[in-house]
């Protein structure tokens, strides 16, 4: 992949991703060489080979790093059957029941769709919870996703998801005639997979993770182990939903007699190779167990708003240590895929609930950047330092909404959207150039995601 030497002269500020008084490194240039910072400094001298970038006008952030999404919900945004049903009902009536009309065009469509709005929104890092598979389908889809991320220069893993079991605890499933996977199935595959594309670097561009979509719901119990030491055998990490709702943490108790935790500790589903998408519904004795046992959390706030599923305690479970990172998820349950959005709302709805002291700015950004990489295991990524992968973006803060600004550093996370990324810049190549997707026809992907939409609609 093509990299620069590049210069960043002027920024107005830059913020690391980093604790405390790191979180923010001043006005300070930074130079990217071989795809890595090479120096981090004020007025640094320009060389005969650099691409100098004038940042007098932007504030410089590490590149998000969004650790749960569904690309392929791109063509699923406010279904009327779904927009005021909670997790269950939306379910039943918005993904599943549109599964087997994704063929691997319409999911290439929704795809590119999704990663322009990330790379638009200062995404360098996109973990995607693909569940797009059924037994009669086709396994393309996860290759493709793989390309389309080669091509827009991302940084991408694939959460290779599906379901097991089809019977009446899967709130999809089960309105649907479609039949799950086999393990085998499914276990070939994430093979198959990793052979051809995962990289364990520590700046891999490209990554295979094990992801049933619900321990819960997705297969039976007796299998969670198994899956689980399969993936590890691979040397793969683990992903999953869980604890999104009260039904999850109802389902365990009455069907197990455990905590959505405790039942996924007493399956080996949990560890520093695990991270959970929500986790929202918590006792202090699952923070804790997440803690002492390095399992990670992808917080996901606006979405669980937008169900009605609640309010993650991602304070209390940073504050424990709780690996935390930030995620938009699934479109077609969150209408944004702005990672912008995601950290705005994050840092006012916590507020909200708990009170002014509850998040901060430089503790949002690490969830979103560092904390991210964290999960990932992506352990060059992530903040800004020498040495570093070369992942960051400029946001313009000369817009009319940023004038009066005491400390224009925050006002991405502060005032969110519209906050325009200039440039973003994913191991020190240039995915968006002065606002723009360098060979991106958006006319065209406008076109055919409105020809998308309308196969989706049809009887």
């Amino acid at each position: 992949m093509q990299t620069e030497a590049l210069l960043i002269k002027n920024p107005v500020a830059v913020m690391s991703g980093l604790r405390g008084d790191a979180a923010r490194a001043g006005q300070v240039d930074l130079r990217i060489r071989n795809g890595r910072i090479e120096a981090i400094a004020p007025n640094l001298e320009p060389r005969a080979d650099e691409r100098v970038i004038d940042a007098r006008s932007c504030v410089v952030y590490p590149g998000w790093v969004n650790t749960h999404h569904h690309l392929f919900q791109n063509l699923l945004k406010a279904v009327p059957s779904g927009i005021n049903a909670d997790l269950q009902e939306w379910l039943a009536a918005v993904p599943y029941p549109r599964l087997a009309r994704f063929t691997p065009e319409l999911a290439r469509v929704a795809s590119r769709l999704g990663m322009a709005e990330l790379l638009l929104s200062g995404v360098t890092t996109c973990a995607d919870h693909h569940y797009l598979y059924h037994a009669d389908g086709n396994t393309e889809t996860g290759d493709l996703l793989f390309d389309e991320a080669a091509e827009f220069g991302m940084r991408f893993v694939l959460c290779r998801g599906g379901a097991l079991q089809a019977a009446g605890d899967h709130p999809g499933f089960s309105k649907v005639a479609l039949k799950p996977e086999t393990l085998d199935q499914m276990l070939a595959d994430i093979e198959r997979l990793k052979s051809r594309y995962h990289d364990a670097g520590d700046a891999s561009m490209r990554r295979v993770v094990v992801a049933p979509t619900t321990p819960t719901f997705s297969l039976p119990p007796e299998l969670l182990p198994e899956v689980a030491r399969a993936a590890r055998r691979m040397g793969l990490r683990l992903h999953t939903h869980l604890s999104e709702t009260t039904r999850y943490v109802d389902f365990c108790k009455e069907r197990f007699n455990k905590l959505p935790v405790e039942f996924v500790a007493d399956h080996e589903w949990l560890g520093p190779d695990v991270w959970f998408a929500h986790l929202v519904h918590l006792q202090p004795s699952e923070i804790a167990m997440l803690a002492e046992t390095g399992s990670g959390c992808s917080h996901c706030p606006v979405s669980n708003a937008r169900l009605g599923s609640g309010i993650a305690p991602a304070p209390q479970m940073a504050a424990a240590g709780v690996p935390m990172s930030l995620a938009v998820d699934g479109v077609a349950s969150n209408e944004s895929g702005s990672m912008t959005n995601e950290a705005h709302f994050a840092w006012l709805v916590h507020r909200a609930a708990q009170g002014a002291s509850a998040t901060t700015v430089e503790e949002v950004i690490h969830w979103g950047s560092a904390g991210g990489a964290g999960v990932l295991g992506l352990d060059a990524v992530g903040t800004l330092e020498v040495g570093k992968a070369a992942d960051f973006v400029l946001y313009d803060v000369s817009d009319l909404r940023f004038n009066g600004f005491h400390d224009v550093a925050v006002a991405p996370v502060t005032a969110g959207e519209p906050a325009r990324v200039r440039y973003n810049v994913v191991n020190g190549r240039v995915v968006v150039d002065n606002g723009v997707i360098p060979g991106l026809d958006l006319e065209r992907l406008r076109h055919e995601a409105a020809e998308g939409v309308k196969q989706l609609l049809a009887d």
